[in-house]
């Protein structure tokens, strides 16, 4: 279920050759950092889904603060992070087919550092339910690298963040 905000934007691909208008969906992406690492995780039963970060659609009227803290416990089953800063927004355009469901839509993506609560593991798994099913995530550390490639481009802020926070994230390393 997408309750998210949604406007239409409007794109001219030339393959069509007429205007194409797309959901625009109010998402976020939350960055967790511990120690110059970040967490990341797998789908366990859906391994093409590749690594990602906690992340996703904000609820009608929802803030995008309160979206961030709410889909990180969700998604890993874990509570007491701390919203650092916004990092940013940025629009980006998603076609995916799961499930035989074609999805073509813009995520308005609001971006956060999180601080995690002390004492997280190195590792661990947790049963998620969400709206459109329950799936099984996969949890780990991943040092912030240069050659970092997150699933959907959810990689794009991590160079801006070891740029302008030299504390919390040591610069990116080959």
């Amino acid at each position: 279920m997408r309750t998210g905000r949604r406007r239409r934007w409007r794109a001219f691909p030339p393959r069509y050759g007429t205007f194409v208008a797309l959901d625009r969906v109010a998402k976020v992406l939350c960055y967790i950092v511990r120690d110059g690492q970040l967490l990341v995780f797998r789908h366990r039963d859906y391994p093409e889904a590749g690594v990602q970060v906690p992340a996703g659609t904000l609820h009608e009227a929802e803030d995008p603060a309160v979206g961030a803290l709410r889909e990180t416990e969700e998604e890993t089953g874990r509570s007491g992070f701390r919203i650092v800063r916004t990092l940013g927004r940025y629009d980006h355009e998603f076609r995916n087919t799961f499930a035989g469901v074609e999805r073509h839509e813009i995520h308005v993506r609001h971006v956060f550092l999180l601080e995690p609560p002390p004492g997280m593991p190195e590792r661990w798994s947790h049963l998620a339910e969400e709206g459109n099913g329950d799936f099984w995530f996969e949890f780990w550390w991943m040092p912030i690298t240069d050659e970092l490639q997150l699933a959907g481009d959810q990689h794009s802020y991590l160079r801006d963040l070891a740029a302008s926070d030299g504390q919390s994230v040591p610069p990116l390393r080959s």
